[in-house]
């Protein structure tokens, strides 16, 4: 079965940064996208980033200029670096892997920034 691991999170200061990593493992389908969503506590699930395998990046207009994401082909791992952290990225991250079979979603890691 497929998994999708988070890690990287934690608690850092305004201005600070941090590297989230989406690590998945078991029997994976051809990989067409992968990306990060996060959700604060009241808020609804909101999309921040998406990498095709053809490493197209997108991002949410919050987070341009601040957030890259990238992946690591051979290791089937996703990241997201994130900059200039601000208050309102706090949030839950979540990866989701988008194959030619199924769609896969991590369980998350907490991201809080303080002022």
């Amino acid at each position: 079965q497929v998994q999708l691991v988070e890690s990287g999170g934690g608690l850092v200061q305004a201005g600070g940064s941090l590297r989230l990593s989406c690590a998945a493992s078991g029997s994976i389908p051809h990989i067409l996208s992968m990306a990060w969503y996060r959700q604060a506590p009241g808020n609804q699930r909101e999309w921040v980033a998406v990498i095709t395998t053809g490493g197209t990046t997108t991002y949410a207009d919050s987070v341009k200029g601040r957030f890259t994401i990238s992946m690591d082909n051979a290791k089937d791992t996703l990241y997201l670096q994130m900059n200039s952290l601000k208050p309102e990225d706090t949030a839950v991250y979540c990866c989701r892997v988008v194959t030619t079979i199924k769609t896969y979603w991590g369980q998350g890691t907490q991201v809080t920034v303080s002022s």
